[in-house]
């Protein structure tokens, strides 16, 4: 269990940490010359039998106002919060402020601490600790015990000591959940002669193990790390886990490479976001409402970021109340549903609001549509399970369930997708049984619609048909309901054509006479077949009869136009792609130009017609200047012809 203190300053945080765990946090050398905490600091106490070995963490943060930040960084992720009044001094501002922050991250667990009553006599204690109560009433800390000590000779430190171990049992009994990936927030970060870069924190879920890969982020380009050692609650280790201070020392990486704000998490969860949808609250006594427009800084992690808000379901969100609401970020910050964000004004001197994350991957279009703000209420159910049918429910277009899945914070298997669900081709993405028949009842009537306008064309490819159905729909997605669509016989697929079943395109007696004379032609130039004009003549027909004859063989799905006036059969087609899918197995996926004009023995100039060819009808995909075989198409495979 992490332990966090909050208070004024000089109400006797470090003070109070050093009686109950023997560690002076101030280390810092003007920390100790000026007498008051600058930087966060660390310390630890053992449980007592039968728990003995098991530790509870305490994070000391600075209480003046100008370092509100650097409380911050230590608040998020605590578990147990410890707020500290001076019996002599009584409330005073950053109490308030303190209080505000940890009620905003949604700290529920925790204690008021009466300091110093060595100071005052017991009339005023009691005026202070009933100050203390009033003030926590209508916050999550409300109805909190409310403890007098003395730090100096001792009164009340056996009772806290109590209060904590109680506190640290009942967390361990209930921190059980679905696995999640490692993740933990840096908040410093130094090198150490003979062991390297080490950085410590805060270990928000999972767990981790000497040896185990980890990934830095945000950052400019992916980042490995390895985990050479570690230490959990100041004690060599060689595994550790969520709710623990955690010190790592990472190989791969340079001390100036990491920072405060930054993550170092399982590789299947990383993330990196410049947008963050949230349900947002503002603080009870803030004195006017918060706008969209509004400059904040966001504290979400250990991080600090400059962001505006867009609220998203309210013109304005008035003090106490609560909203939906989207943070688009100045840089990119690492966030996971469920995380909690604080926000501050735009000069850093006044605690706003706070939420939870919702969406880390929230869209910058479409943000305010109904469809989205029902996505958002499904983000917000309690379970994983729950979220995830829910959100496949309402996503008439699909979901990405890699995204979810990292947006989780879920390193393994996602729950199990409710019976009907259709997979994406590549399995990433999914589209609930409801919206894969809607589609399909829209697919067939699209397909209906185009036989009635364009009677002598066999139908639409299938990336054209797509523009036609479903656009925003992800290409995987696609795939897989029309190849669903093919196995119920609802559609057919001729070549890169898709028409219904009762549709198809009639030869007259001119054009099976003239096909029966080129097609020989056609296939014996394998690769490299005869133009419209060499066909016509050596037919001894016009060559507009026979352009008009080849686009209705083309319609038909026996033959395809690679380029104006040049048609390739189906057979030699197949042929081209059995080698294009050769070279991209043997160089990850990517077909390259040169190996391919040599595989076919054609010159450049046709090679790259055929691989554009190949692009458009979505055998192969175009990236920058390469061409890539896409995973999730069965188009000329031999089973497919």
């Amino acid at each position: 269990m992490i332990v966090g203190t909050a208070g004024h300053i000089d109400h006797g945080k470090t003070t109070l940490v050093r009686a109950l765990t023997g560690v002076d946090t101030d280390r810092l050398p003007q920390e100790k010359q000026r007498g008051i905490s600058i930087e966060l600091g660390y310390a630890f106490l053992d449980l007592p039998e039968p728990r003995a070995a098991e530790r509870i963490g305490f994070i000391d943060v600075p209480g003046h106002e100008r370092l509100v930040h650097t409380m911050l960084a230590g608040a998020t992720g605590i578990d147990f919060a410890l707020l500290l009044i001076a019996a002599d001094d009584g409330v005073m501002p950053q109490t308030r402020e303190h209080l505000a922050v940890l009620s905003l991250l949604g700290i529920s667990h925790g204690a008021v601490i009466v300091t110093k009553t060595d100071r005052a006599d017991t009339l005023r204690v009691r005026e202070v600790m009933a100050a203390a109560a009033l003030l926590l009433q209508g916050t999550p800390l409300a109805g909190a015990r409310v403890l007098a000590v003395s730090a100096q000779r001792g009164d009340g430190m056996a009772e806290l000591r109590d209060v904590l171990f109680e506190a640290a049992r009942h967390h361990a009994s209930h921190t059980q959940g679905r696995p999640r990936g490692f993740r933990l927030a840096v908040d410093r970060a130094f090198t150490l002669s003979g062991v390297g870069t080490v950085v410590t924190g805060t270990a928000h879920a999972g767990q981790v193990r000497v040896d185990d890969e980890l990934q830095l982020v945000p950052a400019s380009a992916p980042r490995k790390v390895r985990v050479r050692s570690l230490h959990a609650q100041n004690t060599v280790t060689a595994a550790a886990r969520a709710g623990q201070r955690c010190a790592l020392a990472l190989a791969g990486l340079a001390k100036d490479e990491v920072e405060r704000g930054q993550w170092v998490c399982a590789p299947g969860i990383a993330l990196s976001t410049e947008r963050i949808d949230v349900r947002l609250t503002l603080w009870r006594d803030e004195p006017r409402a918060l706008r969209s427009g509004s400059t904040v800084h966001v504290h979400v992690g250990a991080s600090d970021v400059l962001a505006s808000v867009a609220l998203l379901d309210a013109d304005a969100l008035p003090p106490g109340h609560s909203a939906l609401a989207q943070l688009v970020l100045r840089t990119p910050v690492a966030a996971w549903r469920g995380d909690r964000v604080v926000l501050r004004d735009a000069s850093a001197t006044r605690t706003l609001a706070g939420g939870t994350v919702l969406d880390p991957f929230a869209p910058a279009r479409y943000r305010r549509t109904p469809a989205r703000l029902a996505q958002l209420s499904a983000c917000a159910l309690p379970s994983a399970e729950r979220r995830l049918t829910e959100l496949l429910a309402v996503a008439a277009m699909g979901l990405d369930i890699s995204a979810w899945s990292r947006a989780e914070g879920c390193d393994g298997e996602p729950p199990a997708l409710p019976p009907g669900t259709l997979r994406s081709t590549d399995a990433q993405s999914a589209l609930s049984a409801v919206h894969a028949q809607e589609l399909l009842q829209s697919l067939r009537a699209r397909l209906s619609a185009f036989h009635a306008h364009y009677p002598d064309e066999l139908g639409p490819d299938v990336a054209r048909l797509r523009r036609l159905v479903a656009p925003r729909l992800a290409e995987s997605l696609w795939r897989a309901l029309v190849g669903q669509a093919l196995r119920h016989g609802d559609i057919v697929q001729r070549g890169a054509q898709v028409h219904l079943p009762e549709h198809g395109v009639n030869l007259s007696a001119v054009d099976q006479r003239i096909s029966q004379k080129v097609m020989p032609s056609l296939l014996s130039g394998g690769f490299d077949p005869p133009w419209v004009r060499d066909l016509a003549a050596e037919a001894r027909e016009s060559e507009a009869l026979m352009r008009t004859v080849m686009a209705r063989l083309a319609q038909r799905g026996e033959l395809h136009q690679v380029v104006k006036d040049l048609y390739y059969p189906v057979r030699t087609v197949t042929q081209l792609a059995a080698l294009a899918r050769g070279i991209a197995q043997r160089h990850g996926g990517e077909v390259r130009a040169a190996e391919f004009r040599d595989a076919t023995g054609l010159g450049r100039k046709r090679a790259i017609q055929v691989l554009e060819f190949f692009d458009r009808v979505g055998l192969l995909r175009r990236v920058q200047d390469t061409h890539r075989l896409r995973s999730d198409t069965a188009l000329f495979d031999d089973a497919a012809s």
